[in-house]
């Protein structure tokens, strides 16, 4: 068994692959204080909960948080008596290397959706993330991540006004009835999503426009259907494609080393 784990700026995710479909999946809030014992108290809680007996002898972990990943690496090591393979280190092998400026490292959460989408869709793609950060990643024809677009997330954007200005509330992103906003809440709705519709669209538009090439555009992340509902952006959804990213890169990894 595979224990499969996306550890993002805002929460982490842990989901156990049986080699052909994920047959659990927990979320955590992602605190960089949280020991390999207190992972492991809680994950075999959780085990015993939905009465699942398996043996998890395989990790892979993609963090973009690096102060965490010291501790996953105690936990698989402590329990699970493995060494797991860590996106964005020398020894853990990609299908196929990222074409970027000498020096640049590359978030490990865009190469594992490089890795998702090309496994599902090919190549010529545009992946829209809709995480903390919103990201825009590029799918060259033979799979490799050869760069992209990061822009300021959805919610930091809304926690962003609520912060600088004293008279703004805090609210939830939606879809607002109607552009111009009669108060101030359906002001701030508006201006963020629209705003985001159009920036997607935009910035899409002239990654292609500079690509030259026709282009398939990918969503995942929890807002996406969210904008894709409002406007036809994306010719595709996927709401686990970070795990599915981690499981290819594994299978890559178990067939090459």
């Amino acid at each position: 068994m595979l224990l499969a784990i996306d550890c993002g700026n805002t929460n982490t995710v842990f989901s156990i692959w049986d080699g052909k479909q994920f047959i659990a999946t927990w979320r955590a809030s992602t605190e960089w204080q949280r020991t390999a014992d207190q992972y492991y108290v809680w994950l075999s809680t959780l085990m015993r909960f939905q009465n699942l007996d398996v043996t998890i002898d395989q990790i892979i972990i993609s963090s973009t948080v690096p102060r965490v990943v010291f501790n996953l690496r105690v936990l698989a090591d402590r329990y699970y008596n493995c060494r797991p393979w860590v996106v964005g280190k020398s020894d853990c092998l990609l299908p196929t290397p990222p074409r970027v400026d000498e020096g640049t490292q590359v978030g490990p959460d865009r190469l594992v959706n490089t890795a998702g989408a090309f496994d599902r869709h090919g190549g010529n793609l545009i992946v829209v993330d809709f995480g903390t950060a919103t990201t825009f990643d590029v799918v060259d024809t033979d799979g490799a991540y050869i760069g992209g677009v990061i822009a300021p997330g959805v919610n930091l954007s809304l926690e962003a006004l609520h912060n600088a200005a004293a008279a703004l509330p805090h609210v939830d992103i939606t879809k607002p009835q109607q552009v111009v906003g009669t108060n101030t809440v359906a002001c701030m709705q508006s201006g963020v999503f629209w705003g985001y519709i159009g920036l997607v669209r935009e910035i899409c538009a002239r990654i292609k426009g500079e690509r030259g090439v026709p282009m398939k555009v990918i969503a995942t992340g929890g807002l996406a259907p969210l904008f894709q509902q409002a406007e036809a952006l994306f010719d595709a959804f996927e709401d686990d494609l970070t795990m599915h990213g981690l499981t290819v890169i594994h299978q890559y990894n178990k067939e090459n080393t």
